[in-house]
Parts: C-alpha cells; sequence; structure tokens
C-alpha cells in the first residue's frame, strides 16, 4: 500500500493558486483511477483509495494550511499502519522552472515549509514529486508569498498544467516500477 499526498492550501481562495500544484496532481491521480474523494472520519483530509495493477493507493488530499500539512498525513500513515517510505509527497517548488518535474526518493526540504511539517512528524524518509512552479522576478519574502499564492499566467498555467499530468504519471510509475525507473524516466526535460 502507497499513501500519495498532495500538498495545498483549502478553500477556494487558494484553488488556482501555485502553491496548490501538489493538490492539483492527487486531483489528476483521482481522475485516472476513478478514485472519489471525501472525508475519511475527523481526518483533516479528503482521502479515497484506488488500486494500481494490483497495488493499494489511498490519494490525500490535507484540509490544513500548507504549514500543517504533517498532522494529517502523518495520521493518516498511523491508521494504515504505514511507514513514510511508503509515502509520495506531490508539492510546488519555487526551484524549478514552470513545466519541470523532479522525482526524489527521501532528500533535504528546500525550505519547503509542507515538507519540513511532515518530517517533523515521520520523518525525511518519503518521496518527493517536485512540481515547478518558478520563482518571482523580485526574491524577498512578500514578493515569494504573493508568488506561491497567486494565480498562473495563461502561459505559464499551461506549462504547469501539463507538468500536473506527467506528475501523475511519474507516481504511477514509482508505484509500478520503483523510484529509480520513474526517476530515469520523468527527471528530464518535458
Amino acid at each position: 500500500m502507497w499513501v500519495v499526498a498532495g500538498l495545498g492550501n483549502p478553500g477556494p481562495e487558494y484553488a488556482r493558486t501555485r502553491h496548490n500544484a501538489g493538490a492539483w496532481v492527487v486531483e489528476r491521480l483521482g481522475a485516472l483511477l476513478g478514485v472519489r474523494m471525501r472525508r475519511e472520519g475527523r481526518l483533516p483530509a479528503e482521502v479515497g483509495e484506488g488500486r494500481v495493477d494490483g497495488e493499494a493507493v489511498v490519494l490525500c488530499r490535507p484540509l490544513s494550511y500548507m504549514n500543517e500539512s504533517g498532522r494529517p498525513v502523518a495520521r493518516l500513515l498511523r491508521a494504515r499502519g504505514l511507514k513514510a517510505r511508503r509515502l509520495v509527497v506531490a508539492h510546488d517548488d519555487l526551484d524549478l522552472a514552470p513545466g519541470r518535474l523532479r522525482l526524489r526518493e527521501g532528500g533535504g526540504l528546500g525550505g519547503h515549509h509542507g515538507l519540513e511539517s511532515i518530517a517533523s512528524l515521520v520523518g525525511p524518509d518519503f518521496g518527493r514529486v517536485r512540481v515547478g512552479i518558478g520563482r518571482p522576478a523580485v526574491r524577498d519574502d512578500e514578493a515569494v508569498v504573493r508568488w506561491v499564492l497567486g494565480a498562473p499566467e495563461p502561459e505559464e498555467a499551461a506549462l504547469i498544467e501539463d507538468a500536473v499530468k506527467r506528475a501523475a504519471e511519474a507516481v504511477l510509475a514509482v508505484v509500478r516500477e520503483g523510484w529509480q525507473a520513474a526517476m530515469n524516466r520523468f527527471n528530464g526535460p518535458p
């Protein structure tokens, strides 16, 4: 069994912002697998379960804010009796150009507060599917916050949407073939 968590912020005001790229990956996976997402008990997340070549895959979209993503993800892993190695986290990445994709099994947190929240509760040994959203021209903290909480321009949105589609395919490849094969296929240019 795998858990795939797509990070973002809850609510309609954030639905189309760059910071929700990870949540878009889980939405895409849900559509591909025919999985309906819904609240699971008191867990602050939408959850749905499907199968990929006989392997159970639990999709999770935390309903907490990005910086508190660790609580629902850790609770879901505990409820399913899983360790961090069976977790894939899809998230936005400022250090990748829009449309770029990078898979990594374990690794650093890159200053991403959602990843930091998860790692603080389950450890750093989970996989990452990073969806590039690029950086603003000005690199101060306020500009970065406005950037990640802003909607992409149409051309940029098309690049990110393509990366989200490839990210969903990459997660399926991780489940079917393992991390190394998926990284070999998806870590290059689009």
